[in-house]
């Protein structure tokens, strides 16, 4: 397997100085977080067509303030900082903050990314007319690339379920036949005009949607997953029954399609505490309490929840890559040593796996 120290990945003509001062470090921590970044080595992994990515992406959530309370500068650090210690793919989209995801990635690097780090943003498609679907994802598009301050990016990601057609439109979804008749062929033509590399799914809908949509057709070049050791997707879920995430990792790995595991966490429940107001009768409140014996058993063995679960995350058999949702470099660095751990044993797995109950249905 593939390893990339930061050195190879970004310290070559990125246009500014790797100084600690330019990354905002104090003092106090600065010869600490230097060595941390010079010492580790990134896993690389196979990412379908899209050729070898690192095994662990930065997401938009966090740096979008839309995990916890951050600041600009923090996020733009944070950004600078992942790319250092070896990170080659940023995963963002508009609804991140209102567009602060991406304006942090065009203040990080004022329009020239790293040699070797790419990027990724998402539209909410919905259920348009067709013949407004292209100009509607041109147009948000077209405004994504401004705040990033890109001429294009390498993947664009249909964000939202995929829906059955004789299902509700509540705005969180597209149809089927939307998506084959219109928003399939938007992509493709997107690609003709070299506006974006490739197109992906977000992996989160009706199963049964998202496995025919991997299975048939011009497939997608990467699907966002859910991995996280409750195989929940919480508060995402919108349809009845399991989401199967397994099967849809499995399926997409025979199609060669890049898999991007997200909610590694499930937004906090797999930590130790959320960082934010969540609702007793919340569905991710729910994940919190189901995930008390987990929070004991990593007590047991000297890691955080939140590592262990990253861990877990990177260790499911098909994931490309798992998408972090850090909102600062404190909880970057917890992740960066994570993935540096390297994959959980059998044993824990299976002892993670009796500690929240998991059934073995979507395992299998």
């Amino acid at each position: 397997m593939p390893w990339a120290k930061r050195s190879e990945i970004s310290g070559l003509d990125t246009g500014r100085s790797l100084e600690p001062d330019v990354l905002q470090y104090n003092d106090s921590e600065s010869a600490s977080v230097r060595g941390l970044l010079e010492d580790l080595l990134m896993q690389m992994r196979s990412f379908g067509p899209l050729g070898e990515v690192s095994a662990l992406t930065l997401g938009g959530g966090g740096i979008g303030q839309v995990w916890g309370s951050t600041t600009r500068s923090e996020c733009v650090a944070t950004v600078r900082e992942a790319v250092d210690a070896g990170i080659t793919f940023l995963d963002v989209a508009p609804s991140y903050g209102n567009g602060e995801a991406e304006s942090v990635i065009g203040e990080a690097f004022s329009g020239r990314l790293p040699p070797g780090v790419r990027v990724s943003t998402k539209y909410r498609v919905g259920n348009p007319a067709p013949e407004d679907v292209l100009p509607l994802l041109e147009s948000s598009l077209a405004e994504s690339l401004s705040r990033m301050k890109l001429e294009s990016v390498d993947l664009f990601i249909l964000h939202g379920m995929l829906a059955p057609d004789d299902s509700e439109d509540d705005g969180r979804g597209t149809r089927r036949s939307l998506f084959t008749d219109a928003v399939r062929p938007a992509f493709e033509q997107l690609k003709g005009k070299g506006k974006i590399g490739a197109w992906g799914i977000t992996g989160i809908g009706e199963p049964e949607m998202v496995l025919r949509a991997i299975s048939d057709g011009s497939t997608p070049a990467a699907v966002q997953a859910i991995a996280n050791l409750l195989d929940s997707p919480g508060a995402m879920s919108r349809f009845g029954g399991p989401a199967h995430p397994r099967k849809i990792i499995t399926a997409a790995k025979e199609r060669g399609i890049g898999v991007m595991g997200i909610r590694a966490v499930q937004a906090g429940a797999l930590t130790d505490g959320f960082d934010r107001e969540i609702p007793e009768d919340h569905a991710d409140m729910q994940d919190y309490r189901r995930a008390v014996k987990f929070r004991e058993l990593a007590r047991e063995t000297g890691e955080s929840p939140a590592s262990l679960a990253h861990r877990y995350a990177l260790s499911m058999d098909g994931v490309s890559t798992v998408v972090l949702g850090v909102k600062n470099r404190a909880e970057l660095r917890e992740c960066l040593e994570a993935e540096a751990k390297g994959p959980l044993s059998q044993d824990l797995i299976g002892l993670i796996e009796e500690a929240v109950g998991q059934s073995s249905e979507d395992a299998s």
